[in-house]
Parts: structure tokens; C-alpha cells; sequence
């Protein structure tokens, strides 16, 4: 099945993005989240539930039930409308976002989760016009395609009755493909074509921390969590430039992947009302990338999250639903585009009575991009994911 998930994976995930912002450093960055958590304006690391499956915080694993086997899938669709000073255009995209499972090893203990999900995505088409200052008019014209897709393993240990420990494994692979043009309208000047060809596979750690407790109705969440900065252990990549017939290689290896770490806090009363916050630091600026350390920054990323259910055990529909908040503001990992990523949330979980699944949808509003004359994005992304809950693991009487 995992197998299967990551061809699927990898074969949508050039269709995730038509941003020419993707163009600049790895692509456009996905946060691995749950679909119930991202409709809380995408927190996680302190979120810790037997309902969702949480591959941002490895130590949560353990919050699901010691009978239950855990099974999550879910798809988007994107519209966006990008503007700059040449005008405006839309473009729709759909994607699958994801595919999770979740299981117990041992009671309430230790658990296990494995899946696929993607970690950047690379995709747009445009062309700008201008002349010389000796008149002659010439078009630029920049394509990409690809993104990195992570096939991931993940262990969390409860060492005591309040506090988990958790990791994940994580395979990366994929590739990029990004080309630029320079065609002339005079046929007498020669057109120039390049384009860059980066290839991966590699390996990454993430480290999680979870304490939590429960005081009557009240149960609070503070969670942390660590991944090493690292260069890719396979990497390649390659230059093609053709002027005429001459064509040029070449090869490099200077790559690196960020330190990042984060905490989060989530109070919840009742199991009716959850408050939720999170912040996150990937430092991309002390990393490499085409062998140099000048081209991103580091990325800070804060979210806020609610979530109401009126009665979890109501024999009604709508006592059971759940009804979700919040909203997030990022900062640009690359310093060719260093516009802010706000974006607000809100979604609905559907409880299904007869069998242990839970569908939830997420409607998200973003915008990147706020200086006037530069180029922004508005977008509106919907996603519906069903989460899946069956009990495997019990001795049934005869």
C-alpha cells in the first residue's frame, strides 16, 4: 500500500501549484499537516488527539487508541488569481495531499505511523516582453515542474503518564525542472535556452517531545519538536544551456536542508472546546544552495486554532459535529521573494455513526504577496480528507 501511495503521491504532486513564486529556492513549501488541524489555521505541534493523525509531531502517535488502527487520505483543489503590474490570470489545481496510518505496538505505550506526503511543490508558466535600449525586442520566457515527495516512518514511546517521546524517519525523493528562454524577434540574434535539472534522494530526522495532562475537565498539550540541519546524502544536479549548438553541463552537489524546531500549546475543556498555538523556525539562511548561503532566509511561521463540539456523545448530527477556526502568518523562506503568507481557516468535521470515520473539510483564504507594483496571490484552497478509525486490535468472544 505504501508503495502504491507514493506513485500516486509523486504523479499529483506536479499539479499542486501553477505560483510562480514556486520558482525560487526548493518550490512551494507543504507543512504536513492533518486536514482537521489545517482547518485550525494549521497547528500541530502541540496537538495530540485519538481522532487525527499528526505527522508534524512525532510524539502524538501514542494519543490515539490502544485498539485502534488509524488510516487518513485526503485531496485539495486550488484557485488562485495572481497579479503584478502586468496585469491578472487564475489557475485551478487539485492535488492529493496525502495518505497516513496509525497503529499501536504496545497498549497505550508505543506507536507507529508510516505514510507518504509532499514536501515542496514546483509548477508555473510565464513570459515577460521588452526591448533593449538599442530597440530590440526580445521575450523571457521561465517553466518548472516536479517537487520533493517524503515517504516517512514514525515511532513515539510514552515514558510516563504525561510525557511522549516520538521520530520520524523521513525518504525524500523527486526531482525539479526549471527552465528559462530568451528568444529574440529579430531572427538574426540567437535565442538562449538553460535549464537547471536537480535531483534527490535522501534522508532526514525529526525529533518530538509532548507533556501533557488532565485536570478534570480540563487537559492542556505542550509540545516541541527538532530536526538537524543536513546535507542531502544524494543529490544532483544539473545545468543545460544551449546557444545555437553549444551546449554546456555541469554538476554540483551543494545542497542542504534547514535546522528547524517549534513548540506548540493546545488546551482543550470537556473535549468540547480546543484552543490551540503554534510557532516554527526553519532556518534556511544558513544553508546551502547552489553552494552558497545568500539565496533564502530563515522562515518563521505562527497559527492559531479553535474547535467546538457541542456534545461529542449527543445523539444528534449536529451535537457531534465539530466547527473549526483559526489563521497563520509566514514569512518567505527565499529572498527573491520576500513577501509575508497570511492565510485564515475554517472547516467541519462530519462524524459517521455506523463506522469509526470522521470526513472533514477545510476552506482556506490566503494571500502572498502586499507591496504594491509586486507580485501577489490570492487563492481559496478546499480540503476534504476522511479519517478512518476501526478496531483491530481486541480478542473477540465466542
Amino acid at each position: 500500500m505504501v508503495v502504491a501511495s507514493m506513485m500516486l503521491v509523486g504523479a499529483w504532486a506536479q499539479n499542486a501549484t501553477s505560483s510562480p513564486s514556486s520558482r525560487f529556492g526548493y518550490g512551494e513549501l507543504n507543512d504536513n499537516l492533518p486536514g482537521a488541524y489545517r482547518a485550525m489555521g494549521g497547528v500541530g505541534t502541540g496537538m495530540r488527539s485519538n481522532k487525527a493523525i499528526n505527522p508534524s509531531q512525532p510524539a502524538s502517535y501514542t494519543g490515539g487508541d490502544s485498539l485502534t488502527f488509524m488510516f487518513d487520505i485526503a485531496g485539495s483543489f486550488l484557485y488562485t488569481n495572481y497579479g503584478d503590474m502586468n496585469g491578472q490570470r487564475n489557475r485551478m489545481n487539485g492535488n492529493l495531499e496525502y495518505i497516513t496510518m496509525q497503529f499501536p505496538l504496545w497498549r497505550r505505550y508505543v506507536a507507529m505511523s508510516v505514510g507518504v506526503t509532499p514536501y515542496s511543490a514546483v509548477g508555473y508558466n510565464f513570459a515577460l516582453s521588452d526591448s533593449t535600449t538599442s530597440g530590440h525586442q526580445y521575450t523571457k520566457t521561465y517553466s518548472g515542474e516536479g517537487g520533493f515527495t517524503q515517504v516517512y516512518g514514525g515511532l513515539s514511546v510514552n515514558i510516563c503518564d504525561w510525557v511522549a517521546l516520538g521520530a520520524n524517519v523521513y525518504y525524500m525523493f523527486g526531482e525539479t525542472t526549471q527552465k528559462r528562454a530568451l528568444t529574440f524577434a529579430d531572427a538574426n540574434l540567437k535565442s538562449v535556452d538553460q535549464g537547471d535539472y536537480l535531483h534527490v534522494n535522501s534522508l532526514r530526522l525529526r525529533y518530538g517531545v509532548q507533556l501533557f495532562h488532565t485536570f478534570g475537565k480540563h487537559a492542556v498539550v505542550l509540545g516541541g519538536m527538532f530536526e538537524n540541519k543536513q546535507r542531502f546524502s544524494r543529490c544532483e544536479y544539473q545545468q543545460i544551456e544551449t546557444n545555437s549548438a553549444d551546449t554546456v553541463t555541469t554538476m554540483d552537489a551543494g545542497f542542504e536542508m534547514p535546522m528547524v524546531y517549534g513548540a506548540g500549546l493546545s488546551y482543550t475543556y470537556g473535549d468540547r472546546i480546543t484552543l490551540a498555538l503554534d510557532y516554527q523556525c526553519q532556518d534556511w539562511a544558513n544553508v546551502l544552495y547552489f553552494n552558497k548561503n545568500d539565496a533564502l532566509a530563515t522562515r518563521h511561521r505562527w497559527a492559531f486554532g479553535a474547535e467546538y463540539r457541542h456534545d461529542p456523545m449527543g445523539r444528534r448530527f449536529l451535537d457531534r459535529m465539530s466547527w473549526r477556526v483559526g489563521a497563520s502568518y509566514a514569512t518567505s523562506y527565499t529572498t527573491q521573494f520576500e513577501q509575508p503568507h497570511l492565510a485564515v481557516t475554517m472547516g467541519f468535521g462530519f462524524p459517521l455513526r455506523t463506522i469509526g470515520t470522521v470526513v472533514n473539510t477545510t476552506f482556506e483564504y490566503g494571500r502572498r504577496g502586499f507591496a504594491a507594483g509586486q507580485m501577489n496571490e490570492n487563492y481559496l484552497r478546499f480540503v476534504v480528507n476522511a479519517a478512518i478509525a476501526e478496531h483491530w486490535f481486541f480478542k473477540r468472544k465466542l
